[in-house]
This record gives structure tokens, C-alpha cells and sequence, in this order.
């Protein structure tokens, strides 16, 4: 791969820890770089509805996922996630898409739509939109 291929990124804080991230920037579409470098409604949510931790035990990709409930409505959606590009990305477009959404619609979305949104993920990094459904299908069980 070209030098001019890789990219990398200012440095992460995690605590005490620094990361310096490197991402290839001939794997992703934009917006999935765009959703990594610029991550949307990542935080905590302070007045959730509801609340999850997801895991990806293969590669150990952690995603908290939060919303707020109001009028049977999504009024907003947060998450904090530690995990790569498309991880990260991921978590940041479910976000977007869930906020002012119904329940029932939430149900109808997939790793798979996530994925063709974002303009299609590589097989090796489709884990990212399947940790994102799975956070989502854990959460919306525990909904009345």
C-alpha cells in the first residue's frame, strides 16, 4: 500500500493512555470518514430511557448506546464508543438515524442498511454495523 494511502490522526486521550490512530484512507467511503473524524451525539445521556453496553468479543470494540423517549418517539440518541473506524462511525450514524424516529421504525434497521448507507463496508470491517444493531436490538428489549 502507498505511504500517501495511510493517514494519520492527532492523538486520542483514553484516561491516562494516548493512541495515535491510523486509519487507510482508500477502505472507507467518506462519510465513514467523516462520521470517524467527526463523530455525532457521542456523550453521555444524562436523562436515557434506556441504556446498553455491547461488546464485540472477536475484537473487543465496546459501544454504549443511549436514548431518550418522548411521545412514543426517539428525541434523542447518544453513544460513546471505544472500537475502530467503523465502529466508531457506526455508532455515530445509528445516532443520527435514530433520532427522531419511531420505535417501530428503529426496529426495521439493520447492520446491513447501516452499511449501504455508509456506502458499503468492507467484510472486514462490517463488525462495526453489526455491533451497532446489536446495541440497538438490545436496547429496544428493554422498551415496554
Amino acid at each position: 500500500m502507498p505511504d500517501s494511502a495511510i493517514r494519520h490522526i492527532s492523538s486520542v486521550r483514553y484516561g491516562k493512555a494516548t493512541c495515535n490512530l491510523r486509519y487507510d484512507n482508500t477502505m472507507f467511503s467518506e462519510l465513514v470518514l467523516d462520521h470517524f473524524r467527526n463523530p455525532r451525539n457521542a456523550g453521555k445521556l444524562a436523562d436515557a430511557t434506556a441504556e446498553v453496553h455491547a461488546t464485540n468479543p472477536v475484537c473487543g470494540d465496546v459501544l454504549e448506546l443511549a436514548i431518550r423517549l418522548e411521545n412514543g418517539a426517539i428525541a434523542e440518541a447518544r453513544f460513546l464508543c471505544r472500537g475502530c473506524t467503523t465502529s466508531i462511525a457506526c455508532a455515530s450514524f445509528l445516532t443520527e438515524r435514530l433520532t427522531g424516529c419511531s420505535v417501530s421504525a428503529a426496529r426495521s434497521i439493520t447492520a446491513e442498511s447501516i452499511s449501504e448507507a455508509l456506502g458499503g463496508l468492507p467484510a472486514a470491517t462490517f463488525h462495526g454495523a453489526q455491533l451497532a444493531t446489536d446495541a440497538l436490538s438490545i436496547l429496544l428489549a428493554k422498551l415496554p
